[in-house]
């Protein structure tokens, strides 16, 4: 056993604090920006992301993921466009929606103000083979 895990506290990694001043933000080919707010824990695949889409901007269709995987959006202001398969929903500033995140998902801004919207995303990996 390492020294250092016998010194170390047990707390350590149970509170992980990431300050706004350490989020990533990424400037998205057609004007669109997300940030990604919560810290990285290894092993834990969640994430809340605030997305900030200019008028009319389509950030495109994201593929499916895993099964299990879930997504929870909430339209902080502007108008939302959400195509989930096949399917569309539209909302607007204080409207949330959840869906099952194994499908193709696609954000737009149909409006004429900017939207901006945050997703909660839990986000399954599939598992790697086992070796035989």
């Amino acid at each position: 056993m390492p020294l250092a895990d016998l010194v170390a506290d047990p707390e350590d990694g149970r509170v992980v604090v990431r300050r706004a001043a350490d989020q990533d933000t990424v400037e998205e080919p057609g004007g669109w920006r997300r940030t990604v707010l919560t810290p990285v824990v290894p092993g834990v695949n969640f994430e809340w992301i605030r997305t900030t889409l200019p008028p009319g901007c389509d950030a495109g269709t994201f593929p499916a993921y895993a099964p299990g995987s879930h997504e929870f959006v909430v339209v902080e202001s502007g108008t939302l466009r959400l195509t989930l398969g096949g399917r569309t929903v539209e909302l607007d500033a204080g409207d949330s929606v959840y869906f099952a995140a194994d499908v193709a998902h696609g954000y737009a801004n149909p409006g004429r103000e900017p939207c901006a919207y945050h997703v909660a995303a839990l986000i399954m990996r599939p598992r790697a083979a086992q070796p035989r």
